[in-house]
């Protein structure tokens, strides 16, 4: 078992095992996903003045929330509904803006056990997930620019941002495989397969 971070250094072992972590991510997730708020059904109360930038910044009647632990507990209790963005509580239901996602995803990890590649994210608010089926990645491209916009699935409908550095080491794990019969240019994670771009078009 190896692991790689964003430091480009290979490290012989994490502090866990690579099958403890893998499982404590995907526990994590599933505890995310089934939390007690989908029982909950409060009452929509409005709008309040808060917004999350595209670099992930939370913003207060446009002062920016500097409290981590702060960001932490509203992230907690987000949630997103038809495109649309709320913080829910027992009792209260409000929306909120978000410029983009309301994550980014600041780093990732590889681990490869028993040969096959686990790619881990780790969001600015310090939640990591796993690269796989139930948290898949996908890439926009912006039409005028051509630049890609790549976000991985958090959890439920709510997406993180990739920032551009950990983007540009993704690409450097980058592999051609097939995907509906089109011949992809993409990033392998939890033996699944998650294309970037046509192969097609960087050959252009």
């Amino acid at each position: 078992m190896s692991t790689t971070n964003g430091t480009g250094n290979q490290r012989s072992s994490f502090s866990l095992s690579s099958k403890v972590l893998l499982q404590s991510i995907e526990n994590q997730q599933k505890a995310i996903t089934n939390g007690d708020r989908k029982n909950w059904n409060p009452k929509y109360c409005g709008e309040i003045d808060m917004r999350i930038a595209r670099d992930g910044t939370w913003y207060y009647c446009n002062s920016p929330i500097g409290r981590k632990k702060l960001v932490k507990l509203f992230s907690s209790i987000l949630i997103r509904e038809e495109g649309n963005y709320f913080l829910i509580t027992p009792v209260e239901k409000v929306g909120i803006t978000v410029d983009d996602v309301p994550f980014v995803a600041i780093d990732f990890e590889k681990i490869i056990e028993s040969g096959t590649q686990y790619l881990i994210f780790q969001t600015n608010i310090d939640d990591k997930v796993l690269l796989g089926p139930n948290n898949p990645m996908r890439v926009l491209f912006d039409k005028s620019t051509k630049e890609p916009s790549p976000y991985i699935l958090i959890r439920e409908n709510i997406e993180a941002r990739i920032d551009r550095k950990s983007f540009y080491r993704l690409v450097e794990l980058g592999e051609y495989s097939k995907k509906d019969g089109i011949d992809y240019f993409g990033i392998r994670s939890h033996n699944n397969f998650f294309p970037i771009i046509p192969k097609s078009e960087l050959e252009v």
